[in-house]
């Protein structure tokens, strides 16, 4: 399939264009489409002549370019129109039969110059699947989403992910205001399903299956809950499709590389660390704990709370032992198998480095963030 992709450097474009890219060199096996793709990109410095050429060997056309932000008003119309014009008579002029994809927008209802020039393109492009016998996709897209979108453009979620993370301000003039907003893995994902003929229809329109509802306000609050969460440790809720996931890595899109790590604070003493990494709104928390050659830590058992140890460094030995029993259960553990150990509610426990020069270096998890005001931690030798 060869695949022509205009506006192929804008921000939905560039998404679309590397996911092909993945088909094509076999790095994504989950698509619907055949990993056989030649992927024509045009975009405004393409010599104009490629157009021509693209045209006449495109099976299929996915129309993404367009003007939301010239310098005079004429040029909506000049690009969201006069463009789309020129290409449907470059298709016409080799007889191609290709399907027609275009990404307009849900403003093209509204009586605005952009709305106007938008509702013109759709509506040349319905006329010429009409009037040519050609399959036509009309996607009327809200407010999309995701890495590598414009800041200070006309995107109010990449301009806020962009100034929060670089410690700039932002204006909310109105935090009820209502967004929907798509995510642009989700315009990907559907894009490509609708050049396997597998597009999601809604009337005369395609849509976007997956749309987020959210209030302006509410943005906000969770970009800056995601900026304190170095300090907090607490991660956002990232379970499949919320919108606090696709946002969160969103915001560290935005982040300078000089911004990628951070430092944690150690807990440290003669017989070595004990480091939170994160922790999570109802999935407990993370942790490493450094022990030094010959310290036994731990000697304390639990009631509710219950950890899982993973020795990833050194040579170590877990005791288990059940309150009001005197058997003593050994696992003796090294980074060379790694092994899961879970501490049981109900037994004191401890963990032993057994090395005489080596670092032991546990990765834990426990089911509940630590609270010093209901610790459920009692001391009592194994």
């Amino acid at each position: 399939m060869k695949v022509l992709v205009t506006g192929a450097k804008g921000f939905v474009g560039k998404n679309l264009v590397e996911a092909l890219k993945n088909i094509r060199e076999g790095k994504d096996k989950t698509r619907l489409i055949d990993a056989d793709i030649t992927v024509y990109e045009f975009d405004i410095d393409t010599p104009h002549e490629k157009l021509s050429e693209y045209c006449k060997a495109a099976d299929f056309v996915l129309h993404l370019a367009g003007v939301n932000r010239p310098k005079e008003e004429k040029e909506f119309m000049e690009g969201n129109f006069g463009f789309t014009s020129e290409l449907l008579d470059e298709l016409k002029k080799y007889g191609n039969k290709a399907p027609v994809l275009i990404t307009s927008s849900i403003q093209a209802a509204l009586d605005n110059p952009y709305g106007k020039s938008k509702k013109a393109g759709e509506d040349l492009i319905f006329s010429y699947g009409r009037e040519n016998g050609v399959k036509t996709l009309v996607y009327r897209l809200p407010n999309v989403f995701g890495k590598w979108c414009r800041p200070n453009y006309n995107s109010a979620v990449a301009t806020f992910c962009h100034n929060i993370a670089h410690d700039l301000p932002i204006t909310v003039n109105d935090r009820e205001h209502m967004m929907t907003l798509v995510y642009v893995d989700d315009v990907v994902d559907e894009l490509i399903n609708a050049l396997a003929g597998k597009e999601t229809r809604e009337g005369e329109f395609c849509k976007i299956p997956v749309e987020h509802k959210i209030k302006l306000g509410e943005i906000a609050d969770l970009l800056y809950e995601f900026k304190a969460s170095r300090e907090t440790k607490l991660v956002p809720d990232v379970t499949e499709n919320s919108f606090s996931k696709k946002l969160y890595s969103t915001y560290l899109s935005y982040l300078e590389p000089d911004d990628f790590g951070y430092k944690l604070k150690m807990n440290c003493d003669a017989r070595g660390s004990f480091t939170e990494i994160l922790r999570t709104q109802n999935a407990g928390q993370f942790s490493v704990n450094i022990s030094k050659p010959g310290i036994t830590k731990g000697q304390h058992w639990h009631n509710t709370k219950n950890e899982k140890f993973v020795v990833v460094s050194g040579h170590g030995l877990i005791q288990l032992r059940k309150i009001g029993s005197d058997e003593v259960v050994n696992y003796e553990v090294s980074g060379e198998e790694i092994t899961v150990v879970d501490m049981i509610p109900g037994y004191t426990h401890n963990i032993i480095n057994l090395s005489d020069t080596e670092d032991l270096v546990t990765f834990m998890w426990c089911n509940e963030c630590f609270n010093p005001e209901k610790p459920d931690t009692f001391f009592e030798e194994v």
